[in-house]
Formats: C-alpha cells, structure tokens, sequence
C-alpha cells in the first residue's frame, strides 16, 4: 500500500491488525466477499471506520417522511429537508387532516349534533392542526435550508394573501444538488 491510501483496519490495543485498502476491497468481486459474520458472534471481526454501518439507512418513503416528521423531526429546525419529503408530509397531513375531520362528523352525527356547531370535528381538526405546527415550521425551514435560504424567510407567511404562495413557490424549487452551509445532499439526490 502506498502513502495517502485509503484503509480500514481493526484496533488492537495500541496497534492496528487486519489492514485493507479500500479500494481493493471495493474493487473485489462481490462473489468473492465473504459472507457477513452474524451479529455478536464470539470472534467475528468488527468493522471500523468510514465504510461501517451503525444503523440501517432511513426509509425515503412518503409515508416514512410523515411519519419521521411526526416523531423524529418534531422539533427539528437544522439541516435539509428535500422536495419529496416536503410534498410527503403535506400529502399525508391533508389525509389526516380529512380522516379526522370524517371521523369528527360521524361522532357528531351520532350523538345528534349535525344542527349545531360540531364541537367533535372542531377538536379533533383543531388538536390536530395546533399539535402539527412545530414540525410544519420545522419542515418549512429545512426545505429553505434545501435551497440554500435561510430558515428566517418562513416569516414571509405572516404578509397576508402572498405569503403561503411565496412558501409554494419556495417548495417548488430543486433541491441543490451540492453541500451548503446547512448540511450534505439529502439522500437519494442525483448531483
């Protein structure tokens, strides 16, 4: 191995044993790997460095990226957020919003409310909306993030009328397909 190659090894107290390159590795035939040892068996080599995987890789899914910014990205205002799970999460929050809504009117209905003012399907759309805000501006600033503006533009949606079709706009536009200052690529971005 010459000076400056890249390589993967396994410590051993002060010392490095089980030294590869990694582009030889990468270069090998897939057919020729051996097999992957299973999980904690008792002298399975563990793997270092840039190539080890410590957790499976996040779905890309619409469905995921709701439900990631119901949990995960609850609060989150950093990093990236890539047009697919934007469009991801305000798909699925229209169909929640709608499914709530449906099963609002069907209490009410039940319970005899359909002359008056639907006091279920007002709670429930309205728990549901006020409990979506903080990953709805998340969301927002990490789209503005995406496109390389800063997450502060998501105030624009306070200047009546043009406000939310500045934010559509704004949702529309291609990710950029290079790291800025906000984070990496999102993940599944052709450059």
């Amino acid at each position: 191995m010459g000076r400056g190659t890249a390589i993967e090894f396994q410590p051993a107290g002060g010392r490095a044993r089980d030294v590869f390159s990694i582009r030889a590795q990468a270069a090998s035939p897939p057919a020729a790997a051996a097999p992957a040892p299973a999980g904690n068996a008792p002298g399975a080599p563990q793997h270092f460095g840039r190539s080890a995987k410590s957790h499976p890789a996040a779905a890309t899914g619409l469905w995921d990226y709701f439900w990631r910014g119901l949990t995960d990205n609850y609060f989150n205002f950093s990093g990236r957020a890539r047009r697919k799970e934007y469009w991801g999460f305000c798909l699925f929050w229209t169909i929640a919003l709608i499914a709530a809504a449906g099963v609002g009117l069907f209490i009410d209905d039940a319970m005899g409310n359909s002359d008056e003012l639907p006091a279920v399907t007002v709670g429930l759309c309205g728990t549901f909306v006020l409990a979506t805000i903080p990953p709805w501006i998340g969301l927002n600033v990490r789209r503005l993030h995406d496109i390389g503006l800063t997450g502060w533009l998501f105030l624009v949606v306070f200047i009546p009328t043009i406000g939310w079709l500045i934010i559509l706009v704004f949702a529309l536009i291609p990710t950029q397909a290079r790291e800025n200052q906000w984070g990496p690529v999102p993940a599944g971005i052709r450059a």
